[in-house]
């Protein structure tokens, strides 16, 4: 009988042990995490929100987050004619992806594209398809690590605030964008959901801002989460990220329960996030010169001195951890 026991012991903890993995989001798995996206990946201060959670949920994991999104870039390839200017054509995220890949090794890519593949013009199924056909690319990609991907569909394209700069379908320029791109983004957001139905892991994040950005214009006609249409303040960067932390299921936590945390600089969680997105900002832009793109931008740091110095804060950040 004792043995018998033991033995239903033994499998009682291995079914529960295998249950609580698979409860487990992917995020929380993971040991080392990269974003990829454009230049709202790469201000990156929605990731390091998402950050501070993880690290207050489980103080003692170990994991890392590397934020790699390069401002003006596409999954699709594309560039508007006289982008930034006509200095330089938009980058394409599969000129350096394959680098990216290789030397970061990660266990999962979180990817948010979709803001400049449609080239701020009307929807056309020319862009679309080479939307789609970069988004598959970088499926196929990471599949070949192998590392799991979790797609997230883009922020939402805000004409209120520039108004005067939106253009007519029939009038748009590289420096007037069309005045109802967030249709396009919507629809670019609707085809990804759609791609869960074949077993692909979407978080919708461009549904919940609009519907936040909605809400608030109840009140607040003129409430905008982005002064230039396209670039969240850090309100809309708490939006996306209660929506990034909600769809991967490790939170419940809403924008009012959180939030007056991040604005308190002499909180735990102000304190925390301050210090998690100087170290992202230090390792995102030494990273991006270590692998390499052709974005015209000052280089990062070399990669063993970002290191060092995001070690400092991480003996910060875990003094932080350690308090009641």
């Amino acid at each position: 009988m004792k043995s018998i026991s033991r033995f239903g012991l033994i499998l009682f903890l291995a079914v529960a042990a295998h249950t609580t993995l698979l409860a487990q989001s992917p995020i929380e798995q993971a040991k080392r995490i990269v974003f990829l996206g454009d230049s709202i990946t790469y201000d990156g201060k929605y990731i390091a929100i998402v950050e501070t959670e993880l690290r207050l949920r489980d103080p003692k994991r170990q994991f890392e987050i590397i934020d790699i999104g390069l401002p003006s870039e596409t999954v699709s390839g594309l560039s508007e004619d006289g982008h930034a200017g006509g200095q330089f054509p938009r980058p394409s995220l599969h000129e350096r992806l394959d680098r990216v890949l290789a030397q970061l090794k990660p266990d999962l890519v979180v990817a948010c594209y979709g803001m400049n593949d449609g080239i701020y013009l009307p929807l056309a199924e020319t862009r679309f398809t080479a939307y789609r056909d970069g988004i598959q690319l970088l499926r196929d990609k990471v599949a070949k690590v192998p590392a799991q991907i979790i797609h997230v569909t883009p922020a939402v394209f805000d004409p209120v605030p520039i108004r005067a700069r939106v253009a007519p379908a029939d009038k748009v320029t590289a420096g007037n964008p069309y005045q109802n791109y967030d249709e396009v983004l919507t629809e670019y957001s609707r085809w990804l959901v759609s791609k869960r139905a074949d077993g692909w892991q979407v978080i919708d994040l461009h549904t919940r801002v609009q519907e936040s950005l909605i809400d608030h214009r109840k009140s607040q006609p003129e409430f905008t989460f982005s002064p230039d249409g396209v670039h969240p303040n850090l309100d809309g960067h708490f939006v996306m990220a209660i929506a990034l932390l909600n769809g991967l299921e490790i939170s419940s936590a809403t924008l009012s329960a959180i939030q007056p945390g991040y604005n308190d600089e002499k909180s735990k969680r102000g304190r925390l996030f301050k210090l998690i997105h100087q170290r992202q900002r230090i390792l995102t832009d030494a990273w991006l010169t270590k692998t390499g793109h052709l974005r015209p931008m000052k280089a990062g740091l070399p990669l063993d001195e970002a290191v060092a110095k995001s070690e400092t804060l991480n003996l910060s950040m875990h003094s932080i951890l350690q308090e009641p």
